[in-house]
């Protein structure tokens, strides 16, 4: 009985350590916007947004009883198993940060739980219709709808605010923007905090502390949100300066309606009790943003390399917790053995962040590519949107007429 209640407050704690890595690493869907285009200044935009996080924690527990009721099958889950989840998760939120790379949490967990539930337990154990319709499809359709909505409201900002004076309109949308990223941030707490008090409320029904379809307890909840608050205070500055600098170049303009884009997908989801990525809905709205500006231009270059981890992370994740399943098997000394690796590989992880300190002092002083040319999809989108109301008479105007053939 000893061991095994060690083996769950590790479990716990391993939980309340990836929700902090949560925090960070997420901390740019919320404010990478707002910092790169200076609606506020960077250690307020974090601290805002801890706070905000902290208060969404308490306002559901759709999305957690989805992680804890609805993904896999309690009733055969070992602590064990959802501590190698974890080590899945964690290591690969702690790579994707070092790279600079906006990856999913959410899918980073939801990864790891699956990997380490079928190396324990075999497919069975894992609810495919949960998977396909509150994980996978809104995956998909998240960055997808954020994406068309940012893209149709930064046009629509546009045309209402053509004949406004240009600083006074960028001044009412940086307010606009200071709103819609609170908005965000407190969309975030009612989603991904609530995904590490599934895990927990999982966990303490694995070990016989909870009864099975039981909702999270107050005190799961309360530390879910300060760990990812905390989390946030601290700052992910390399995905920021990815988000707010290396997909698109933003105004105020784009910057409120990406966000208060997302963070509707964001709060509706979370109602529906959807797992969804907020990182995708965000990525999503700001790459509609950099459409939806004539001119705008989204570095597919970056977006790309997003694409790419957002496929490899469930895979990832789910292949890293197997592993660690399969070590744990052998014992108390197995998990010993990949809580070290955990240990150390994170050490390492931070070790080499270090090299190349990125924070709040230069996090808007990166050298993004020098006016990438225009892409496919930049261009494609280009050619079926109606310019704006004026652009057109303009844009004639400017053109000399064509001269005069005599037959």
């Amino acid at each position: 009985m000893e061991s095994f209640s060690l083996i769950l407050a590790i479990v716990v704690v391993t939980a309340l350590a990836f929700d902090f890595t949560n925090g960070f690493h997420d901390t740019a869907n919320a404010m990478a916007t707002t910092i790169s285009t200076g609606a506020l200044r960077p250690k307020v935009a974090v601290a805002m947004s801890a706070v905000l996080n902290l208060v969404g924690a308490f306002l559901s527990v759709e999305v957690a009883n989805t992680i804890s009721k609805g993904l896999v099958d309690e009733t055969g889950i070992r602590p064990e198993v959802i501590f190698a989840a974890l080590v899945g998760a964690i290591l690969w939120n702690l790579l994707t940060w070092l790279v600079g790379l906006p990856s999913s949490s959410s899918h980073a967990l939801m990864g790891g739980l699956i990997g380490a539930t079928v190396a324990s337990a075999g497919l069975g154990a894992v609810h495919g219709d949960v998977l396909v319709t509150k994980v996978l499809i809104p995956a998909i359709a998240a960055p997808l709808v954020a994406g068309i909505a940012a893209m149709l409201a930064t046009r629509l900002t546009y045309r209402l605010g053509r004949k406004a004076e240009a600083n006074a309109s960028a001044k009412g949308y940086r307010a606009g923007q200071i709103a819609s990223a609170g908005l965000v941030s407190l969309a975030h707490g009612t989603n991904d905090a609530q995904k590490t008090m599934g895990i927990i409320t999982l966990a303490l029904v694995a070990g016989g502390t909870l009864a099975p379809d039981s909702d999270p307890p107050l005190w799961v909840i309360l530390s879910a949100g300060v760990a990812i608050a905390l989390g946030t205070y601290l700052g992910g500055w390399r995905i920021i300066r990815t988000m707010g600098k290396g997909l698109t170049d933003l105004q105020p303009q784009q910057g409120f309606a990406a966000q208060t884009s997302a963070a509707t997908v964001i709060l509706a989801s979370s109602h529906l009790g959807f797992s969804l990525s907020t990182t995708h809905s965000v990525s999503g709205s700001v790459m509609g943003a950099g459409l939806g500006r004539k001119g705008g231009v989204v570095r597919w270059s970056t977006a790309t390399r997003m694409f790419v981890a957002w496929g490899l992370t469930l895979p990832a994740a789910a292949f890293v917790a197997a592993l660690a399943e399969w070590v744990c098997g052998f014992g108390d000394w197995g998990t010993a053995l990949v809580a070290v690796f955990l240990v150390a590989s994170s050490a390492a992880i931070w070790k080499i962040s270090r090299r190349e300190v990125v924070d709040h002092t230069n996090v808007n002083d990166h050298d993004v590519p020098g006016e990438e040319p225009s892409g496919v999809v930049t261009q494609a989108m280009a050619a079926v949107t109606p310019p704006p109301a004026g652009t057109l008479a303009e844009d004639l105007s400017a053109v000399d007429p064509p001269a005069k053939t005599t037959v």
